[in-house]
């Protein structure tokens, strides 16, 4: 039996580990915990970074096989963590996830490697085929895209967790009244 068997096995077990571990960078911490717990549910080991700062340091201590990376980041540019995160590891996957989009962001990310640009809010599996796309197995359009109630209710759940759960305030920002969001919020999310 060959010596180097047993390290050359070590290595491939280490090297489908790490494909099976995402690094989720966003400030949206209600997002980002949806996003985990589906993954997660998917077998993938999951960590999350709620600002640039924290990102920054996890790239440095272990640069990710695959981050999924929100654009806008208090103290710094989600395309410089995207930057790093192939100057630390040229053969990771990045896709950037925002619900700031536009086209000069969507090329800038491209260009510096970002494998793919998604617009929030999106669902798991469109997270999932974008990070686990190859260049032979690019990811079809969905069948059926989120319906005009699923993303409606996506923004509110956003916004309802950007202003920390205050419904008053959640309200206000959304030009709603009150006793209407909180009719939204007590029901399940649409399909």
């Amino acid at each position: 039996m060959n010596a180097e068997s047993p390290v050359h096995d070590a290595r491939m077990a280490r090297s489908r580990n790490e494909t099976k571990r995402i690094l989720v960078i966003d400030e949206d911490a209600g997002f980002a915990a949806r996003l985990a717990r589906g993954l997660e549910q998917r077998g993938y080991e999951i960590q999350v970074a709620g600002t640039y700062a924290d990102a920054e340091r996890l790239i440095q201590a272990s640069p990710p096989a695959r981050a999924l990376v929100d654009l806008r980041l208090s103290g710094g540019n989600g395309l410089d963590l995207v930057e790093l995160i192939h100057q630390r590891r040229p053969d990771a996957v990045t896709v950037v996830l925002t619900a700031y989009g536009n086209i000069a962001t969507a090329v800038a990310a491209v260009k510096i490697g970002a494998a793919d640009y998604l617009c929030k809010p999106s669902s798991v599996d469109e997270v999932l085929g974008a990070l686990t796309q190859t260049s032979e197995n690019r990811p079809l359009p969905p069948d059926n895209p989120m319906s005009a109630d699923r993303v409606r209710w996506e923004h509110i759940q956003r916004v309802f967790e950007l202003y920390g759960h205050n419904v008053s305030e959640t309200a206000r920002r959304l030009s709603m009244h009150r006793r209407t969001l909180q009719r939204i919020l007590a029901k399940n999310a649409p399909r």
